[in-house]
């Protein structure tokens, strides 16, 4: 249990009116959580002090080494009026599987959980109640050190920032185009792709811009070995539904394990859906558009929650998926993830955590 010192802005910020637009991230709360890390000490000072600047050495390690790893999960204002989180205990876990793989020291989960509900409730009257708002919540840990050496930071800072957010996507819950990369990849098995780390969101930067001046709004990632196997798309895991399936590629070391395809997949299944997690060619994809197999394609991340795909392109191929317009079974599973998220619907699984 960790005990957290609290010292209270004496300058509070306006807050976003509601019915104001307030896109995603650009907007931050009153506070902010941080516990600092030393060698021998290990975590220790937990505070939420008002949200401020970070003074750093320029030899911080963090900046030349890339070791930082980072979170993102949301709170909700539920129709009851209580505040929920989502499945904190998923985030909290794969916090720590990062952190093993950057050599960042662990942190217990009771811990990390304690945490964010701390800032949550901190800055609770930030989180907004407009239809399909909710407050982002950002933990993220950077290495501190002095030192310009390739080794293991001996200090680290743990902070939680919060920033009260409208939808992912300006354009609502319309189809999106997906851009299939051919040129670039992103990560191989061995490396940092199951990892919650900036330097994989750095190596998809080229792509996307690609995508974006051939307009279209995500980049699919294809496998960095063979350059044929599905992975994911840029801020989301992917699934298809082909023939009535719901396929979606397998965990393999370079595909991020979302929370959201998690419930999303249990949630398939509790409705009784053959779900496949197994590797998928791009090949098999346009084959399966090309002679309608393929019915329904859509994204899952904690930023768009479910994300409806209504064209693909692959090279000199452009399939259009269910007439470009969303499917049933995505609008169902949108419908029910945040349903349960925000308290409108019922949880089975036990996923919604109250403040």
């Amino acid at each position: 249990m960790l005990d957290i010192r609290i010292e209270k802005t004496t300058e509070p910020k306006q807050k976003p009116a509601k019915g104001e637009k307030l896109g995603f991230g650009h907007v931050f709360t009153d506070h902010m959580f941080v516990m600092n890390y030393t060698e021998g000490k290990g975590w220790h000072d937990a505070r939420i002090v008002p949200f401020q600047n970070i003074s750093l050495s320029p030899a911080a390690m963090v900046y030349h080494y890339g070791q930082e790893m980072f979170e993102g999960m949301k709170a909700y204002k539920g129709v009851d009026g209580k505040t929920y989180l989502f499945r904190p205990d998923m985030n909290a876990k794969r916090t720590n599987e990062t952190n093993k793989r950057l050599c960042i020291p662990q942190i217990p989960e009771e811990d990390f959980v304690q945490a964010v509900e701390a800032a949550v409730k901190m800055d609770e009257d930030w989180i907004p109640t407009d239809e399909g708002t909710s407050l982002y919540i950002r933990p993220f840990i950077i290495a501190t050190d002095e030192f310009l050496g390739v080794a293991p930071s001996k200090t680290y800072l743990f902070i939680i920032i919060l920033s009260p957010s409208g939808a992912y996507y300006a354009s609502g819950l319309a189809p999106v185009g997906i851009w299939i990369e051919d040129e670039f990849v992103r990560a191989v098995k061995g490396g940092m792709g199951f990892a919650k780390t900036g330097g994989n969101y750095a190596a998809s930067l080229i792509a996307q811009v690609k995508a974006h001046d051939g307009g279209y709004s995500q980049v699919l990632w294809l496998d960095g070995v063979e350059r044929k196997y599905i992975e994911e798309v840029g801020a989301m895991n992917i699934f298809f539904k082909i023939k009535g399936k719901v396929v979606t590629p397998a965990l393999n070391g370079s595909i991020l394990p979302g929370v959201t395809r998690n419930s999303v997949i249990a949630v398939c299944k509790h409705w009784g859906y053959e779900v496949e997690e197994r590797r998928i060619s791009v090949d098999e994809l346009v084959a399966a558009a090309q002679n309608g197999d393929l019915e329904e394609v859509w994204g899952t991340g904690t930023a768009a929650v479910v994300s409806p795909v209504g064209k693909l392109r692959y090279k000199d191929d452009v399939m259009t998926i269910g007439g470009g317009e969303i499917g049933e079974l995505t609008q169902k599973l949108y419908d029910e993830i945040t349903g349960i998220q925000w308290g409108k619907k019922d949880d089975p699984f036990g996923w919604r955590v109250e403040v």
